[in-house]
Protein backbone atom coordinates (compact mmCIF):
# COMPACT_ATOMS: atom_id res chain seq x y z
CA UNK A 1 0.00 0.00 0.00
CA UNK A 2 1.13 3.27 -0.94
CA UNK A 3 0.67 6.17 1.53
CA UNK A 4 2.48 9.67 1.98
CA UNK A 5 4.95 10.26 4.61
CA UNK A 6 4.95 12.87 7.32
CA UNK A 7 6.05 15.99 5.41
CA UNK A 8 3.83 15.39 2.25
CA UNK A 9 0.89 15.85 4.78
CA UNK A 10 1.58 19.66 3.99
CA UNK A 11 -0.34 19.32 0.17
CA UNK A 12 -3.14 17.16 1.72
CA UNK A 13 -3.45 20.08 4.39
CA UNK A 14 -4.25 22.36 1.31
CA UNK A 15 -7.20 20.16 0.33
CA UNK A 16 -10.50 20.92 1.19
CA UNK A 17 -12.07 17.57 0.40
CA UNK A 18 -12.59 16.82 4.76
CA UNK A 19 -13.46 20.68 4.89
CA UNK A 20 -16.22 21.31 7.17
CA UNK A 21 -18.73 22.05 4.36
CA UNK A 22 -18.24 18.36 2.98
CA UNK A 23 -18.93 16.83 6.44
CA UNK A 24 -21.75 15.14 7.97
CA UNK A 25 -22.73 16.48 10.66
CA UNK A 26 -20.71 16.42 14.04
CA UNK A 27 -20.89 18.03 17.09
CA UNK A 28 -17.78 19.78 19.22
CA UNK A 29 -20.19 20.64 21.76
CA UNK A 30 -21.85 17.93 22.21
CA UNK A 31 -18.71 15.80 22.56
CA UNK A 32 -17.53 18.19 25.12
CA UNK A 33 -20.50 18.10 27.37
CA UNK A 34 -20.64 14.22 27.26
CA UNK A 35 -16.84 14.07 27.95
CA UNK A 36 -17.16 17.12 30.69
CA UNK A 37 -20.02 15.33 31.97
CA UNK A 38 -18.53 12.13 32.33
CA UNK A 39 -15.27 13.68 34.08
CA UNK A 40 -17.55 15.15 36.28
CA UNK A 41 -19.18 12.30 37.53
CA UNK A 42 -15.78 10.30 37.97
CA UNK A 43 -14.44 12.97 40.34
CA UNK A 44 -17.65 12.23 41.86
CA UNK A 45 -17.81 8.94 42.33
CA UNK A 46 -17.18 7.75 45.55
CA UNK A 47 -15.02 4.60 44.19
CA UNK A 48 -12.69 6.85 42.47
CA UNK A 49 -12.25 8.74 45.31
CA UNK A 50 -8.31 9.36 47.34
CA UNK A 51 -6.92 10.36 50.07
CA UNK A 52 -5.45 13.73 50.02
CA UNK A 53 -8.83 15.01 48.53
CA UNK A 54 -7.77 13.15 45.92
CA UNK A 55 -9.11 10.90 43.19
CA UNK A 56 -7.92 7.76 40.48
CA UNK A 57 -6.32 8.80 37.20
CA UNK A 58 -7.92 6.18 35.43
CA UNK A 59 -7.00 4.92 31.50
CA UNK A 60 -10.58 4.78 30.28
CA UNK A 61 -12.11 7.92 31.15
CA UNK A 62 -8.91 10.54 32.64
CA UNK A 63 -6.30 10.05 30.69
CA UNK A 64 -8.29 10.14 27.23
CA UNK A 65 -10.35 13.60 28.80
CA UNK A 66 -6.93 14.76 29.21
CA UNK A 67 -5.75 14.31 26.09
CA UNK A 68 -9.12 14.86 23.92
CA UNK A 69 -10.26 18.32 25.64
CA UNK A 70 -7.94 20.78 24.57
CA UNK A 71 -8.74 19.56 20.76
CA UNK A 72 -12.30 20.60 21.11
CA UNK A 73 -11.11 24.52 22.78
CA UNK A 74 -10.85 26.63 19.73
CA UNK A 75 -13.59 25.04 18.22
CA UNK A 76 -15.72 25.82 21.26
CA UNK A 77 -14.03 29.33 21.44
CA UNK A 78 -12.30 28.62 24.89
CA UNK A 79 -9.57 30.83 24.88
CA UNK A 80 -7.99 28.95 27.80
CA UNK A 81 -8.35 25.43 29.99
CA UNK A 82 -11.96 24.94 31.19
CA UNK A 83 -12.77 24.87 35.04
CA UNK A 84 -13.60 21.16 35.18
CA UNK A 85 -9.93 20.66 33.15
CA UNK A 86 -8.41 22.86 35.76
CA UNK A 87 -9.20 20.74 38.48
CA UNK A 88 -8.19 17.47 36.50
CA UNK A 89 -4.68 19.16 36.71
CA UNK A 90 -5.04 20.55 40.26
CA UNK A 91 -5.28 16.58 41.25
CA UNK A 92 -2.32 15.09 39.54
CA UNK A 93 -0.03 17.65 40.59
CA UNK A 94 -1.07 17.23 43.77
CA UNK A 95 -0.05 13.87 43.47
CA UNK A 96 3.14 14.48 42.16
CA UNK A 97 4.07 17.02 44.39
CA UNK A 98 2.67 14.63 47.79
CA UNK A 99 4.50 11.27 46.01
CA UNK A 100 5.91 10.23 48.97
CA UNK A 101 2.43 10.96 51.41
CA UNK A 102 -0.69 9.76 49.08
CA UNK A 103 -1.38 6.19 49.16
CA UNK A 104 -0.99 4.40 46.16
CA UNK A 105 -4.30 3.87 43.91
CA UNK A 106 -4.46 0.29 45.29
CA UNK A 107 -1.85 0.29 48.44
CA UNK A 108 -0.77 -3.14 49.71
CA UNK A 109 -0.13 -6.30 46.97
CA UNK A 110 -1.04 -3.85 44.11
CA UNK A 111 1.38 -1.16 45.76
CA UNK A 112 4.13 -1.31 42.77
CA UNK A 113 1.44 -1.66 39.75
CA UNK A 114 0.06 1.14 41.69
CA UNK A 115 2.80 3.55 41.35
CA UNK A 116 4.64 2.38 38.34
CA UNK A 117 1.44 3.28 36.47
CA UNK A 118 -0.22 6.79 37.92
CA UNK A 119 3.72 7.63 37.22
CA UNK A 120 3.59 6.88 33.58
CA UNK A 121 -0.17 8.79 33.56
CA UNK A 122 0.28 11.78 35.79
CA UNK A 123 3.81 11.98 33.35
CA UNK A 124 1.70 12.52 30.08
CA UNK A 125 -1.22 14.61 31.28
CA UNK A 126 0.92 17.16 32.65
CA UNK A 127 3.41 17.01 29.49
CA UNK A 128 0.25 17.03 27.11
CA UNK A 129 -0.68 20.57 28.83
CA UNK A 130 2.57 21.65 28.44
CA UNK A 131 3.22 21.30 24.96
CA UNK A 132 0.97 23.87 23.52
CA UNK A 133 2.61 26.23 25.35
CA UNK A 134 6.12 25.12 26.94
CA UNK A 135 8.38 25.18 28.37
CA UNK A 136 8.08 21.96 30.48
CA UNK A 137 7.01 23.21 33.63
CA UNK A 138 8.45 22.60 37.41
CA UNK A 139 6.06 19.62 38.44
CA UNK A 140 5.73 18.44 35.11
CA UNK A 141 9.67 18.00 35.15
CA UNK A 142 8.77 16.48 38.64
CA UNK A 143 6.59 13.69 37.53
CA UNK A 144 9.20 12.80 34.79
CA UNK A 145 11.49 12.12 37.78
CA UNK A 146 8.70 10.28 39.54
CA UNK A 147 7.84 8.33 36.39
CA UNK A 148 11.58 7.06 35.67
CA UNK A 149 12.18 6.21 39.47
CA UNK A 150 9.60 3.09 38.65
CA UNK A 151 10.87 1.88 35.56
CA UNK A 152 11.64 -1.51 36.07
CA UNK A 153 15.58 -1.95 35.59
CA UNK A 154 16.42 -5.82 35.18
CA UNK A 155 14.74 -8.67 34.57
CA UNK A 156 11.96 -10.03 32.04
CA UNK A 157 10.25 -5.98 32.32
CA UNK A 158 13.35 -4.35 32.10
CA UNK A 159 12.76 -0.78 30.05
CA UNK A 160 8.96 -0.44 31.26
CA UNK A 161 6.97 -0.17 34.30
CA UNK A 162 5.04 -2.26 36.92
CA UNK A 163 1.64 -1.64 35.44
CA UNK A 164 -2.14 -3.03 36.62
CA UNK A 165 -2.52 -6.24 36.53
CA UNK A 166 -6.60 -6.73 37.04
CA UNK A 167 -6.89 -9.30 34.31
CA UNK A 168 -8.79 -7.51 32.33
CA UNK A 169 -5.79 -7.88 29.34
CA UNK A 170 -6.13 -6.51 26.61
CA UNK A 171 -7.70 -3.29 28.51
CA UNK A 172 -8.79 -1.76 31.63
CA UNK A 173 -4.86 -0.78 32.10
CA UNK A 174 -3.62 -4.59 31.94
CA UNK A 175 -1.45 -4.57 29.33
CA UNK A 176 2.40 -3.25 30.20
CA UNK A 177 3.14 -2.90 26.85
CA UNK A 178 0.51 -0.35 26.23
CA UNK A 179 1.63 1.75 29.41
CA UNK A 180 5.24 1.93 28.09
CA UNK A 181 3.86 3.26 24.43
CA UNK A 182 2.49 6.08 26.93
CA UNK A 183 5.58 6.25 28.80
CA UNK A 184 7.09 7.05 25.01
CA UNK A 185 4.75 9.36 23.80
CA UNK A 186 5.28 11.72 27.25
CA UNK A 187 8.60 12.00 26.63
CA UNK A 188 8.02 13.07 23.36
CA UNK A 189 5.25 15.12 23.72
CA UNK A 190 6.73 16.99 26.37
CA UNK A 191 7.96 20.46 25.23
CA UNK A 192 11.68 21.80 25.40
CA UNK A 193 13.29 18.89 23.27
CA UNK A 194 12.88 17.04 26.81
CA UNK A 195 13.63 14.25 24.90
CA UNK A 196 17.07 15.20 24.51
CA UNK A 197 17.67 15.43 27.79
CA UNK A 198 21.66 14.13 28.89
CA UNK A 199 20.24 13.18 32.24
CA UNK A 200 16.93 10.86 31.12
CA UNK A 201 18.79 9.09 27.91
CA UNK A 202 20.23 6.03 29.81
CA UNK A 203 16.24 5.32 31.56
CA UNK A 204 14.96 6.19 27.51
CA UNK A 205 17.65 3.88 25.74
CA UNK A 206 15.68 0.98 28.42
CA UNK A 207 12.34 2.23 27.37
CA UNK A 208 13.54 1.77 23.60
CA UNK A 209 14.84 -1.97 23.95
CA UNK A 210 11.67 -2.89 25.67
CA UNK A 211 9.17 -1.59 22.89
CA UNK A 212 11.87 -3.25 20.35
CA UNK A 213 12.29 -6.29 22.09
CA UNK A 214 8.70 -6.92 22.56
CA UNK A 215 6.52 -5.64 19.80
CA UNK A 216 6.43 -9.21 17.46
CA UNK A 217 4.40 -10.31 20.97
CA UNK A 218 2.21 -7.39 20.68
CA UNK A 219 -1.40 -7.47 19.56
CA UNK A 220 -2.31 -5.37 16.91
CA UNK A 221 -3.58 -2.40 18.91
CA UNK A 222 -0.38 -1.98 21.07
CA UNK A 223 1.41 -2.43 17.98
CA UNK A 224 -0.58 0.63 16.49
CA UNK A 225 0.04 3.07 19.63
CA UNK A 226 3.67 2.05 18.74
CA UNK A 227 3.16 3.36 15.93
CA UNK A 228 2.11 6.84 17.27
CA UNK A 229 4.77 6.14 19.86
CA UNK A 230 7.41 6.08 16.81
CA UNK A 231 6.68 9.32 15.46
CA UNK A 232 7.20 10.63 18.95
CA UNK A 233 10.55 9.16 19.56
CA UNK A 234 13.11 8.13 17.50
CA UNK A 235 14.33 4.68 16.55
CA UNK A 236 11.08 2.63 18.04
CA UNK A 237 10.37 1.70 14.37
CA UNK A 238 11.82 1.48 10.59
CA UNK A 239 9.93 3.11 7.93
CA UNK A 240 9.36 -0.51 6.84
CA UNK A 241 7.71 -1.34 10.03
CA UNK A 242 5.88 1.33 10.40
CA UNK A 243 3.99 0.76 6.89
CA UNK A 244 3.86 -2.14 7.70
CA UNK A 245 1.50 -1.39 10.51
CA UNK A 246 -0.16 0.85 8.78
CA UNK A 247 -1.08 -2.03 6.14
CA UNK A 248 -2.36 -4.37 9.16
CA UNK A 249 -4.37 -1.92 10.72
CA UNK A 250 -6.00 -1.13 7.43
CA UNK A 251 -6.29 -4.50 6.81
CA UNK A 252 -9.01 -4.47 9.45
CA UNK A 253 -11.23 -2.41 7.83
CA UNK A 254 -14.93 -3.66 8.12
CA UNK A 255 -17.20 -3.08 5.00
CA UNK A 256 -18.88 -0.05 6.72
CA UNK A 257 -15.77 2.00 6.67
CA UNK A 258 -15.18 1.32 10.53
CA UNK A 259 -12.73 -0.52 12.80
CA UNK A 260 -13.91 -3.12 15.51
CA UNK A 261 -11.76 -3.13 18.89
CA UNK A 262 -12.84 -7.34 18.51
CA UNK A 263 -10.52 -8.05 15.60
CA UNK A 264 -7.38 -5.79 17.17
CA UNK A 265 -7.34 -7.68 20.12
CA UNK A 266 -5.73 -11.31 19.15
CA UNK A 267 -7.56 -14.18 20.27
CA UNK A 268 -8.80 -12.74 24.04
CA UNK A 269 -12.38 -13.98 25.01
CA UNK A 270 -14.74 -12.42 27.59
CA UNK A 271 -14.66 -13.46 30.72
CA UNK A 272 -18.47 -13.72 31.17
CA UNK A 273 -18.41 -16.12 27.76
CA UNK A 274 -20.30 -13.84 25.64
CA UNK A 275 -18.78 -13.00 21.96
CA UNK A 276 -16.89 -10.06 21.66
CA UNK A 277 -18.51 -7.15 19.82
CA UNK A 278 -17.86 -7.45 15.73
CA UNK A 279 -19.41 -3.88 14.97
CA UNK A 280 -17.44 -1.38 14.31
CA UNK A 281 -16.85 1.09 17.56
CA UNK A 282 -15.79 4.54 18.20
CA UNK A 283 -12.80 3.46 19.89
CA UNK A 284 -10.55 1.24 17.35
CA UNK A 285 -11.64 3.69 14.49
CA UNK A 286 -10.43 6.93 16.61
CA UNK A 287 -7.24 4.88 17.30
CA UNK A 288 -6.43 3.95 13.83
CA UNK A 289 -7.88 7.50 12.92
CA UNK A 290 -5.92 9.63 14.90
CA UNK A 291 -2.53 7.55 14.66
CA UNK A 292 -2.28 7.29 10.76
CA UNK A 293 -2.71 11.10 10.84
CA UNK A 294 0.10 10.87 13.12
CA UNK A 295 2.34 8.86 11.14
CA UNK A 296 1.72 10.71 7.83
CA UNK A 297 -1.01 9.09 6.24
CA UNK A 298 -2.74 11.63 3.97
CA UNK A 299 -5.96 12.45 5.21
CA UNK A 300 -7.09 12.18 1.30
CA UNK A 301 -6.20 7.79 1.49
CA UNK A 302 -9.21 6.09 0.55
CA UNK A 303 -9.47 4.37 3.58
CA UNK A 304 -8.67 6.98 6.14
CA UNK A 305 -10.99 9.39 4.63
CA UNK A 306 -13.59 6.50 5.12
CA UNK A 307 -12.45 6.17 8.79
CA UNK A 308 -13.48 9.62 9.49
CA UNK A 309 -16.51 9.01 7.66
CA UNK A 310 -17.67 6.80 9.73
CA UNK A 311 -16.75 8.37 13.00
CA UNK A 312 -18.59 11.40 11.91
CA UNK A 313 -21.46 10.04 10.82
CA UNK A 314 -21.56 7.81 14.20
CA UNK A 315 -21.81 10.24 17.07
CA UNK A 316 -24.55 9.24 19.54
CA UNK A 317 -27.17 12.18 18.38
CA UNK A 318 -28.52 11.97 21.93
CA UNK A 319 -25.50 12.58 24.41
CA UNK A 320 -22.70 13.03 21.87
CA UNK A 321 -20.65 10.42 22.79
CA UNK A 322 -19.13 7.38 20.20
CA UNK A 323 -20.09 3.72 21.24
CA UNK A 324 -17.69 1.17 22.07
CA UNK A 325 -18.19 -1.74 24.42
CA UNK A 326 -16.33 -4.04 27.09
CA UNK A 327 -13.88 -6.41 26.13
CA UNK A 328 -14.19 -8.25 29.55
CA UNK A 329 -17.88 -8.99 29.78
CA UNK A 330 -21.43 -7.78 28.34
CA UNK A 331 -22.37 -4.79 30.19
CA UNK A 332 -25.16 -2.10 30.00
CA UNK A 333 -24.34 0.38 27.50
CA UNK A 334 -26.12 2.87 29.35
CA UNK A 335 -25.00 2.47 32.76
CA UNK A 336 -21.81 4.35 34.00
CA UNK A 337 -19.40 1.83 34.04
CA UNK A 338 -20.92 0.23 31.32
CA UNK A 339 -19.90 3.75 29.16
CA UNK A 340 -16.02 3.24 30.22
CA UNK A 341 -15.26 2.30 26.78
CA UNK A 342 -17.22 5.32 25.20
CA UNK A 343 -15.42 7.63 27.30
CA UNK A 344 -11.97 6.60 25.57
CA UNK A 345 -13.83 5.76 21.92
CA UNK A 346 -15.40 9.57 22.22
CA UNK A 347 -11.83 10.93 23.30
CA UNK A 348 -9.92 9.34 20.43
CA UNK A 349 -12.77 10.17 17.93
CA UNK A 350 -12.53 13.55 18.54
CA UNK A 351 -8.67 13.44 18.30
CA UNK A 352 -9.30 11.89 15.07
CA UNK A 353 -11.42 14.47 13.80
CA UNK A 354 -9.84 17.47 15.29
CA UNK A 355 -6.25 16.37 13.75
CA UNK A 356 -8.55 16.08 10.47
CA UNK A 357 -9.37 19.40 10.45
Amino acid sequence: MKWLPLGACILAGLSMSLGASDRAPWSDKAAALYLDGRLNWWMGWPAAARDHETFCVSCHTVVPYAMARPALRAALGEPSPSALERKLLDNVTRRVRLWNEVQPFYPGAKTAESRGTESVLNALILADYDAPTGPLSADTRLAFERMWAEQIREGEGKGAWPWFQFHYAPWEGDSQYYGATLAAIAVGTAPGNYRSAPEIQDRLTLLRAYLVREREAQTPLDRVMLLWASTKAAGLLTKAQQESIVDDALGRQQADGGFSLSSMVGGWKRKDDTPLETRSDGYATGVVAFVLQQAGVSRRQPQLQRGLEWLEKNQDQADGHWPAWSLNKQRDPASDIGRFMSDAATAFAVMALRAAN
